[in-house]
């Protein structure tokens, strides 16, 4: 069933758009990602321009961690003032962020860097995240408890402004987290992405968080940075599609109340391979579309002189 998309300017099958939805927001419920760094490549390919994409894709990220999030919070697996600390960094970077993405847009090579953005962010992240799975399960099948302590002193320890993180059970600075937050922030607003795939890794290996609380965590701050950054490139550029949204969001609430139940039921090393393989795959097909020719070199435009 095809559906005219008004702001986008193109016509979609319905049932694609709940499909990108449904996948997307069951990773959301399965690794605590906003899962706007596939929505928004997904997009890409069945025909959305970049900059609706980017702004349309974080208005479902927020949706898709509205469900998440209220599943964690029945576990109290989120550390709110943690959370709070992110939040207040992740605002402060957003709008940072949608300052850049207007002036890019104005100069016209907003298409251009966004998809460079993508290319070069998933595909690190995914070889990172690739890496540290297969290290972690090598690990495991020698026998090797080799973990690090959580209470192991770190230079993060030495700055200033310490305060207790009581349902991470951290003592530790403000900055690292709101740095965290910031870099999130920027990201949300240029990528339209939640910054999850960022965020989660920062919190155990920078941060020294439990795992227990880093999903419901990160959820929490992803939710507000891109409700904030949707609603500013509502105002500021005009490319939220209200029609597309809505079909993503209706998949995708769906798919993060199935993604939070099997994520208590499966493997984590075998779902971050999974992850992993799935970001560097779409990292790839982005990169080969910038440099492959395309077949038609040329498009003709109609307009008043």
């Amino acid at each position: 069933m095809q559906i005219y998309l008004p702001i986008a300017e193109v016509s979609v099958n319905m049932y694609t758009l709940l499909g990108l939805g449904g996948i997307v927001g069951l990773l959301s419920g399965l690794f605590g990602v906003g899962g706007g760094f596939l929505i928004t490549p997904l997009l890409f390919f069945i025909g959305i321009p970049p900059a609706v994409a980017v702004a349309t894709g974080a208005n479902q990220v927020v949706a898709s961690s509205v469900s998440a999030v209220l599943a964690q919070l029945k576990r109290k697996a989120v550390d709110i003032p943690m959370g709070l600390v992110l939040l207040v960094g992740g605002i402060l970077g957003s709008a940072g962020g949608i300052w850049v993405f207007n002036l890019l847009t104005k100069l016209g090579q907003i298409d251009l860097a966004v998809q460079l953005c993508y290319v070069v962010f998933l595909g690190s992240i995914g070889l990172l995240m690739l890496q540290e799975a297969v290290r972690t399960m090598r690990r495991q099948k020698k026998g090797s408890g080799a973990r690090r302590k959580r209470n192991q002193h770190t230079w993060v320890h030495n700055l200033p402004f310490k305060f207790k993180f009581r349902a991470s059970g951290l003592y530790i600075s403000v900055i690292p987290p709101l740095i965290v937050g910031v870099f999130v922030g920027i990201l949300a607003a240029i990528m339209g992405v939640g910054g999850g795939f960022i965020m989660v890794p920062a919190m155990i290996y920078l941060l020294n968080m439990p795992t227990k609380v880093v999903i419901g965590t990160s959820l929490f701050q992803i939710l507000f940075v891109s409700a904030f950054t949707t609603f500013m490139h509502a105002i500021t550029n005009q490319t939220v599609d209200v029609m597309l949204a809505l079909l993503l969001i209706v998949g995708g609430v769906v798919g993060a109340q199935i993604g939070s139940r099997l994520g208590a039921r499966l493997k984590a090393e075998q779902l971050r391979i999974l992850l992993a393989l799935l970001v560097i795959l779409v990292a790839v097909k982005l990169g080969t579309d910038l440099i492959i020719r395309p077949h038609d070199l040329y498009s003709l435009a109609v307009g008043s002189h």
